[in-house]
């Protein structure tokens, strides 16, 4: 399990310098989906199953929703949507695909491996766990994050209005 989680690291490692380089960004957005994707590898390979479900529903989701939502409220136009048809050619995908289907590769070997292959760490880590952990010392960390992701969205909500904007 060892080589699960240093190939996993180097494919987020690879990733994320392509999602700082990329120009483009919805490129750099299918590079940083693909990073999160690989850093919930990473936990997989550590013994953190419940760790690397959050990562793939809270992160790599909640960053598709967000991206589908900045491009509703940005509500570009014809021209833009020429403009992205011609981004999305069959070359673009090579890159984003190729770390995918490894990182599926090694999703398969992990959890279909053989019998006597063990993690990193010596214990899983279950939902109960992360949970108290979450709601005991760090308690405050976590209602302060909330409160900035509210500011967040309530910034996003008033710039994005169409009465402001007149």
């Amino acid at each position: 399990m060892e080589f699960a989680f240093y190939f996993a690291s180097g494919v987020a490692v690879l990733a994320t310098l392509r999602v700082i380089t990329n120009t483009n960004p919805v490129h750099a957005l299918l590079y940083l989906i693909i990073s999160l994707i690989a850093i919930a590898m990473t936990f997989f390979a550590l013994g953190a199953p419940f760790a690397g479900i959050l990562e793939v529903i809270a992160y790599a989701g909640a960053i598709m929703v967000l991206f589908v939502f900045v491009v509703m409220m940005l509500n570009l136009g014809p021209a833009q949507a020429a403009q992205e048809k011609a981004w999305f050619k069959p070359g673009i995908w090579a890159g984003p695909m190729l770390l995918g289907v490894l990182l599926l590769l090694e999703l398969g070997v992990v959890l279909f491996g053989h019998p006597s292959a063990t993690a990193i760490g010596t214990t899983t880590v279950d939902a109960k766990a992360v949970g108290i952990s979450l709601f005991g010392p760090y308690l405050l960390v976590v209602e302060l994050a909330s409160m900035l992701l509210l500011a967040g969205v309530v910034t996003a909500f008033h710039i994005g209005r169409h009465e402001a904007k007149e």
